[in-house]
């Protein structure tokens, strides 16, 4: 598979895993702490400091490495949930049908009708901006449009001549879901994972960046913007650093999620359980 990769599928693999080595070990790679003052404000690049401090004197370096742990965490668990609920109520009730599948789809739609951020900042602006609020508060928001998607795709597959077939060897619905159904639509959600991983950095960014996401002492790659936003007056690019990460992180993984989509084959044909 990674033979037939083309090389800017390969680049964002690789800078995908560069990110992730750095969240996984930011503790070892970063050189201070996340809230350690250790120099001026907003000093400029040194051997000292690798992208110089920020506002309030701390490593900016270290800040990126620590933001990077917290914006990936937040976002990988937000969009695990979102696909553990979406995808198992989409593929639910596009195999049930009836009054359940329209009472689950309208009620999606409703919650759809409020555009996301409002609702989320609504919704923070009572509750605290912990981390595990921010998970859960994602995670079912993003349910919603997962939902859509795995609902779509089962639908097109329910109708199939081997889901038919195995109804007629008498097989029960789980057994369909996760034989047949699950199986030829696992490529296009592996996929669209990639893409709802994304927009759950780019909402979590939105979020800390309004002053309602990550709370201090921790920080993210959007609070990290927030709080350098006046450097950028001064031609201090404090600010830009974290704010380029965060388009990085979203090439690299749309580069992965393209070739991926071209590698989807045609659920018309389908797989024969």
């Amino acid at each position: 598979m990674f033979k037939q990769m083309p090389v800017s599928a390969m680049a964002g693999l690789l800078m995908t895993l560069f990110f992730i080595i750095i969240a996984l070990f930011a503790p070892w790679i970063a050189p201070y702490g996340i809230a350690e003052i250790v120099g001026e404000m907003w000093a400029p690049r040194s051997t000292e400091f690798l992208l110089g401090t920020d506002h309030l004197g701390r490593d900016l370096w270290s800040r990126l490495v620590y933001g990077a742990r917290t914006t990936m965490t937040i976002a990988a668990l937000s969009t695990g949930l979102a696909f553990a609920l979406g995808v198992t109520l989409g593929i639910w009730a596009a195999v049930v049908g009836g009054w359940i599948e329209q009472l689950t789809s309208r009620l999606v739609d409703l919650v759809m009708s409020v555009p996301t951020l409002i609702l989320a900042l609504v919704i923070l602006s009572v509750m605290p901006g912990s981390m595990l609020t921010l998970i859960l508060i994602m995670g079912l928001l993003d349910a919603t449009r997962v939902f859509r998607i795995a609902r779509a795709l089962a639908v097109d597959i329910n109708v199939l001549d081997f889901v038919e077939a195995a109804r007629l060897r008498g097989e029960g619905k789980v057994w369909i879901i996760f034989h047949e159904i699950l199986p030829n639509a696992l490529s296009p959600l592996i996929a669209e994972l990639g893409l709802r991983f994304i927009f759950a950095v780019l909402f979590l960014s939105s979020l800390s960046f309004l002053g309602l996401g990550v709370q201090p002492p921790a920080a993210d790659w959007g609070s990290i913007v927030r709080e350098n936003r006046q450097g950028i007056v001064f031609g201090v690019p404090a600010a830009l650093m974290p704010a380029a990460a965060i388009a990085l992180l979203a090439i690299s993984i749309n580069l992965v999620a393209d070739w991926l989509l071209r590698r989807t084959t045609d659920l018309k044909g389908g797989r024969h359980g």
